[in-house]
């Protein structure tokens, strides 16, 4: 059976970026912590969900200002304040979800300290 990966510092602090770059109006540039995270979490099952949920907010959004008929000079201004606040909210909750992932499997339950019993005393 192989060990699950983890995902790495890197990952978790490109998983906040992303959604503070969208809202800080940065969106174009939101696409490098986004194809970082996507790149260190594929050999994790766990963490591709929430990679691919992150993709899946960025993809969207830019597929459709680069193919529809919208003259916006960037994504920023591209995007409506509905669309900005889901795609942060999305990112978020994707960054809170590898913060899990990583807790999980952070140790293996038989290296965890056993349960102290209320009635020990040190």
């Amino acid at each position: 059976m192989s060990t699950p990966t983890r995902p790495s510092k890197a990952v978790l602090v490109a998983a906040w970026a992303f959604p503070v770059m969208v809202l800080g109006q940065f969106a174009l540039l939101a696409g490098i912590p986004v194809a970082i995270v996507l790149a260190r979490t594929l050999r994790s099952r766990a963490a591709r969900w929430w990679s691919g949920l992150m993709t899946a907010a960025y993809v969207v959004p830019l597929a459709v200002w680069l193919i529809g008929p919208s003259t916006a000079p960037s994504l920023s201004k591209s995007l409506s304040p509905v669309a900005t606040g889901v795609i942060t909210a999305v990112g978020a909750v994707a960054a809170v979800g590898l913060h899990l992932v990583r807790r999980r499997t952070a140790a293996p339950v038989e290296s965890r300290p056993a349960p102290r019993s209320p009635g020990a005393t040190s």
